[in-house]
């Protein structure tokens, strides 16, 4: 199969067992054999270390679990460009964004003492970018021909909440099972409100997965500043991820998001 482990990776890790491609969020890049999960290395180096110190910190919580990340016998966290981490059961939950977002915040309860890791300000991904432009901390003048924005912008507020460590992808991230604890998977570190993680998986359900306005209307601890720059945040994001193509679908998609926002406030 294309763009699967070695052998000598597979060994290094000291997986054994059927090679079985994973479905989901890893891009068909994502790979299980046995009770071991690998694919390519996806995380800047200088951030591995950190990764896999706070995975293993958080290991054995009765209230989330995560995937640790797994070291070969030299004792290394890669080898041939890949990453390993420990397999844990679960699925995907169908239109229970809220689940999602109550696992989200028993992970940042969890994490509200580590403090702001250094590399964030070193990122310059589409991710970072959309994320700087949706807090005032990049000009969105540079930004002027991303949809919506000139209607967004100027409702936005002062962001007033404290930032602590948060994971800003959680709505395909968490993963469910019948007898454990909610998975959290993939942390993609920000330093931002709480209640903005939460925003994005509002947004991404209003924007890709059916939901409407209850969704806003169920949660509005989250609030419309939250909503608008995790709109933003997806917006930008979007542009820098398809050189500007917004197709007239995806347009009506982001156009519905906002209006839902707007409506309930």
């Amino acid at each position: 199969m294309d763009g699967q482990p070695p052998p000598e990776v597979i060994a290094a890790f000291g997986a054994r067992g059927e090679l079985v491609r994973l479905a989901g969020g890893f891009h068909g890049r994502a790979w299980r054999c046995g009770d071991v999960g690998l694919k390519p290395l996806d995380l800047p180096l200088e951030s591995l270390d950190w990764h896999a110190a706070l995975l293993e910190r958080l290991d054995g919580r009765s209230d989330f679990r995560v995937a640790p990340l797994l070291r070969t016998e030299e004792g290394q966290l890669t080898d041939g460009g890949w990453i390993a981490w420990r397999f844990e059961p679960g699925r995907r939950p169908v239109r229970e964004w809220s689940r999602v977002i109550e696992a989200g915040r028993r992970f940042h309860r969890a994490v509200a003492d580590v403090p702001r890791p250094q590399f964030l300000d070193r990122r310059v991904d589409w991710w970072s970018t959309g994320d700087r432009v949706a807090f005032g901390e990049l000009d969105p003048a540079g930004f002027a021909g991303v949809p919506l924005l000139d209607q967004i912008l100027p409702r936005l507020t002062a962001a007033c909440e404290p930032s602590q460590l948060v994971h800003g992808d959680l709505t395909a991230n968490v993963l469910v099972d019948d007898d454990l604890p909610p998975l959290v998977i993939d942390l993609s570190p920000y330093w931002r409100p709480c209640r903005f993680a939460e925003a994005v998986v509002v947004v991404d359900a209003l924007t890709w997965e059916g939901a409407g306005p209850e969704l806003v209307t169920a949660h509005p601890e989250i609030g419309e500043p939250n909503l608008l720059r995790a709109l933003v945040f997806r917006l930008v994001t979007h542009d820098l991820g398809s050189a500007g193509r917004f197709l007239p679908a995806d347009l009506e998609r982001y156009c519905g998001a906002l209006a839902a926002i707007t409506s309930v406030a």
